[in-house]
């Protein structure tokens, strides 16, 4: 009996010994496990960085070296030959907290078999810590439009004057606008992206289009320039001389009218309808059609009241070159024939002293 009583005793001995090493064990495990819980796991990275065992100021060093920096650096924008520099801060925002977070994410969020595996048995818990930011678009919005103001330029049309009896176009100038939405957009990419981050320099493109002016130089068609003085008919196309004719305009008492019209009417073998004017009184109330008409067989109207570039009758040939008409622009019949079909309701006509 005392034998077996003190095997018992052993065994008790052994069994506390046993629960208390293992007591023991599970303490120093739990210790360790939750001193481990500090440090981030084997395997996690930051944009190829390795984190493994820092601890959480360690891990945010590494955010401000590999991230905040780099992504805090001026970023130089360009466009229509100029370049503006655009300070990120207060702008773009570095979500430290949540890097930091995922770094620990894995260790954290294992069970405590997991974790005491990994520490030991040097097995990883990966992960791969992403950048996190933020872009207040609208203070880059902000920004935008204000270099926007620098650069949109109104398109200006070309333009059409006489000069000297010739005509001159100044030309087109194409206009500038910034597309501003399509820029916040492409800063807001270019401002977070990874070829950023690693360049030395960063370097964006503002999106700018070309506005084009209403009117070109191309725009221009034929237009007529008459000198009273000279008695000369000029057509041009654009600014380019085609031909020239002589005429014969109106007489002092009935002046050719000067300014800028246009031709709104062309008649061909119309009859001639008495004005009943001073100077027509004695003559009939029509004459038909043709190369006997006062007006010969060809004419062309403008915006003023009875005035028109006409044919004349061979009678009146040798007015031509003279102060003759009564406020027409008398033509030998082959120059109004060849001025005809060149010319268009619409086209500008511009009578000069």
């Amino acid at each position: 009996m005392k034998v077996k009583s003190a095997a018992i005793s052993i065994l008790s001995v052994l069994m506390c010994t046993l629960l208390l090493a293992l007591s023991a064990a599970s303490a120093w495990a739990i210790v360790t496990d939750w001193t481990s819980r500090g440090a981030v796991a084997m395997g996690a990275t930051l944009v190829g960085h390795d984190l493994s065992g820092m601890t959480d100021t360690q891990v945010r060093a590494s955010v401000e070296q590999y991230v905040s920096t780099p992504v805090m650096q001026p970023l130089t924008v360009v466009g229509d030959g100029k370049s503006w520099t655009l300070d990120p801060k207060g702008i773009v925002t570095v979500d430290v907290d949540a890097m930091v977070a995922e770094a620990y994410a894995p260790v954290r969020k294992a069970d405590l078999v997991t974790r005491l595996y990994s520490r030991f048995a040097k097995k990883a818990l990966p992960v791969d810590v992403k950048p996190a930011y933020s872009v207040d678009t609208t203070a880059l919005a902000g920004w935008v439009k204000q270099t926007a103001s620098t650069v949109d330029r109104q398109p200006v049309n070309a333009t059409r004057k006489v000069v000297a009896y010739g005509l001159e176009i100044t030309p087109a100038v194409y206009g500038t606008t910034v597309e501003q939405k399509k820029a916040v957009e492409y800063v807001s990419q270019v401002l977070t992206s990874d070829a950023a981050r690693l360049s030395a320099s960063k370097v964006a493109s503002l999106p700018i289009s070309v506005v084009a002016p209403s009117v070109d130089a191309s725009s221009f068609g034929n237009a007529i320039v008459v000198s009273i003085s000279q008695r000369r008919i000029r057509l041009f196309s654009g600014a380019q001389l085609v031909t020239e004719y002589s005429c014969a305009p109106g007489q002092p008492a009935w002046p050719t009218p000067k300014g800028d019209f246009k031709i709104v009417n062309k008649q061909a073998n119309a009859p001639w309808i008495n004005p009943n004017s001073g100077w027509s009184l004695s003559m009939p109330p029509s004459i038909p059609g043709g190369p006997g008409n006062p007006m010969g067989d060809r004419k062309i109207a403008i915006n003023f009241p009875g005035v028109f570039m006409h044919g004349i009758p061979s009678s009146e040939y040798s007015s031509i070159g003279t102060a003759a008409s009564h406020g027409c622009m008398r033509m030998m019949p082959s120059a109004i024939h060849d001025l005809y079909p060149r010319v268009k309701i619409g086209d500008p006509v511009f009578i000069r002293p």
